[in-house]
C-alpha cells in the first residue's frame, strides 16, 4: 500500500481501486453497528453475515445503547460477531465510541442497525483503503418501505432487487450532491455528505479527530465529518456500496422541525456554515479564524494594539492566540518592578480573562476544528478588511496558504486547516509543509496592497471667498447721491 500519494483537494483520481472479487484484501474490517432495540437489527445481521469480504478479515461489534430487554443475537449473522454493551452513556455517538474502542479491525465500519447493504458493500468500501491511509469512503443508501421479510430472505438475496422495490425507492439527497460534483471530485465541502448510516475509514484516523461527540445530540455525523474534514482527508463515495434505509427517516416525516433542531448544534461546530452565523455579535463554540501573534520579547503596548485590532476587524468570529514564554511566570514568590518578566506578566494579567484571548507557550500544529489560521508579525496590526479580504482570496480557488510578502522581507500568511493537516499526514520529518501544501491545495503569494489597504488622504479644506455685494441700481444710486448733497 502507498500509504502517501497526494492527493489535490478532494480529486481521487489518481487512485484505481480494484475491481469486485478479483482482489484479496488485506486489511481487517470492524463493522459497527449501533442499536437501540434493534427491530430490523436481524436484516442488518443477515445481510452482514452474506458479504462477499473474508470472513477471516471481518468482524461485526452490535453496541446495544440501553435497549429493553437487552438485545440477543439473532441466529443468522456474520461469523464474528460480539455484543458490546457501553458501561457509561448513551446514545449514537456514544455506541459507536463504544464500538470502536472494542474494535480489533483496522479499518473502523459504520452501518446502521435499519439498514440492509448489499454483498459487495464492505468490499466496496475496504478496497480503497489498500490503496492509501487517509480515506474516508462512503455508501450509498435509499429509503424503502419494508416488506414482508424474513432474515433467511436477506441471508439469500443475490441482490438488492430481489427483496425491496428499487424503482420506487426515494433517493437520498446526498446522492444528487455527489452527481453533481462528479463523485465529490468538484465538491468544495464534500464533508456534507458523509451523513452516518454507512462509512469506513482508518480506525487511526477515526480516533486521531476523537470519534463522535456524545454532546451532539443531532447532526452528530456532520460534525464528525467536518472534523474528519479538518484531517486532511478525502471522502469517497462509491456506487458499488449500495444500500437500502428500512423505513423513512425522521426528516422526511417532519423536514422543517428536523432541520431547525440539527441547526444549534452545527452554527456552534461547524464554522464554515456561514449561512448559520448570521446573528451580529455572537460569540460561538469553535470560531472561523484563530490569529496567531508571537509576543516573546515584546512590550504590552505593542501587543496591546495588535489584540485591539485583530478583535476589531470586520470579521470578528475569532480568537487570538498570544504565543510566548509563559511557563516561565511564577506566582509562588514575590516580584517587583525590576522582574525580568515584567512585560509577559503585564501581558497576561491584561488578557487572562478575555475568553477570546489564548496564551500559549507554543503553537499547534494545525488550528482545528478552526478552519483557518492567521500568522503574521505582532507589530503589524491588522487592518479592519484584513482577514476578511485574505480569506475571500483563498476561498475562491479553495487555495491552502496566502502568503502575503510585507515591504520590510517579513511575511503575513493565511493557512487553511485542512491543507495543513493534509501535509502533516503526508509529510516527513524536515518537510515543509509549504512544499506539500503547493501540490494538494495551492500556496499563493501577493502584494499587501489589498489586505492592508492605504487610507485615501483628507481632502484639503476649500476657502470660498464671500461674493460680492450686488450693485444698486443706477436710479436708487442717483437717488441716494442727491440725498446726501447740501442745499
Amino acid at each position: 500500500m502507498n500509504a502517501r500519494p497526494a492527493l489535490t483537494q478532494n480529486d481521487y483520481s489518481p487512485l484505481t481501486p480494484p475491481e469486485l472479487g478479483a482482489w484479496s484484501p488485506a486489511l481487517s474490517v470492524s463493522v459497527v453497528v449501533p442499536a437501540h432495540g434493534g427491530p430490523q437489527l436481524e436484516f442488518t445481521l443477515a445481510a452482514l453475515a452474506a458479504q462477499t469480504y473474508p470472513d477471516h478479515l471481518m468482524e461485526v461489534l452490535v453496541v446495544d445503547d440501553g435497549s429493553e430487554p437487552p438485545i440477543a443475537l439473532p441466529e443468522i449473522r456474520p461469523v464474528n460477531t460480539r455484543l458490546v454493551r457501553p458501561s457509561t452513556g448513551w446514545g449514537i455517538s456514544n455506541a459507536v465510541n463504544a464500538g470502536a474502542k472494542a474494535a480489533d479491525g483496522e479499518l473502523i465500519q459504520r452501518l446502521d442497525s435499519d439498514m440492509v447493504a448489499c454483498r459487495e458493500h464492505i468490499e466496496a468500501l475496504a478496497r480503497w483503503h489498500h490503496l492509501t491511509n487517509y480515506l474516508v469512503t462512503i455508501g450509498m443508501k435509499r429509503f424503502v418501505e419494508v416488506p414482508p421479510l424474513t432474515a433467511e430472505n436477506v441471508f439469500r438475496a443475490g441482490h438488492l432487487g430481489e427483496l425491496f422495490d428499487l424503482d420506487n425507492a426515494r433517493p437520498s439527497s446526498t446522492e444528487a450532491t455527489i452527481a453533481k460534483t462528479d463523485g465529490l471530485r468538484k465538491s468544495r465541502n464534500p464533508y456534507h455528505v458523509c451523513t452516518g448510516p454507512t462509512f469506513a475509514l482508518p480506525r487511526e484516523v477515526f480516533h486521531a479527530v476523537g470519534g463522535l461527540d456524545p454532546t451532539v445530540p443531532r447532526g452528530e455525523d456532520t460534525e464528525f465529518a467536518y472534523r474528519l474534514a479538518m484531517h486532511g482527508v478525502v471522502f469517497i463515495p462509491d456506487a458499488r456500496a449500495q444500500a437500502v434505509h428500512l423505513g423513512l427517516p425522521a426528516q422526511h416525516r417532519d423536514r422543517e422541525r428536523a432541520v431547525r433542531a440539527v441547526e444549534p448544534h452545527l452554527a456552534h461546530r461547524v464554522p464554515l456554515r456561514r449561512d448559520l452565523r448570521k446573528d451580529r455579535g455572537r460569540r460561538w463554540l469553535v470560531p472561523y479564524v484563530e490569529i496567531v501573534l508571537d509576543v516573546t520579547d515584546t512590550s504590552e503596548q505593542v501587543v496591546r494594539q495588535a489584540v485591539a485590532a485583530a478583535l476589531d476587524g470586520k470579521l470578528q468570529d475569532v480568537v487570538v492566540t498570544l504565543v510566548g514564554p509563559w511557563s516561565r511566570l511564577r506566582d509562588d514568590q514575590r516580584t517587583g518592578l525590576g522582574d525580568p518578566c515584567f512585560e509577559l506578566r503585564l501581558m497576561r494579567d491584561l488578557f487572562a480573562h478575555d475568553d477570546r484571548i489564548r496564551l500559549i507557550d507554543e503553537a499547534s500544529p494545525t488550528p482545528a476544528p478552526t478552519p483557518f489560521r492567521y500568522r503574521g508579525p505582532v507589530d503589524v496590526p491588522l487592518h479592519r478588511a484584513t482577514l476578511e479580504r485574505m480569506i475571500e482570496s483563498v476561498q475562491e480557488d479553495l487555495t491552502g496558504v496566502l502568503i502575503v510578502d510585507l515591504p520590510d522581507g517579513r511575511t503575513a500568511r493565511l493557512e487553511r486547516t485542512s491543507a495543513l493537516a493534509r501535509a502533516a499526514l503526508l509529510g516527513s520529518p524536515g518537510d515543509d509543509p509549504d512544499d506539500i501544501i503547493q501540490t494538494t491545495h495551492g500556496v499563493r503569494h501577493a502584494t499587501p496592497d489589498r489586505y492592508w489597504p492605504v487610507a485615501a488622504p483628507k481632502p484639503e479644506p476649500v476657502t470660498i471667498p464671500p461674493a460680492p455685494a450686488p450693485e444698486e441700481p443706477t436710479l436708487l444710486r442717483r437717488l441716494r447721491s442727491a440725498l446726501r448733497a447740501p442745499s
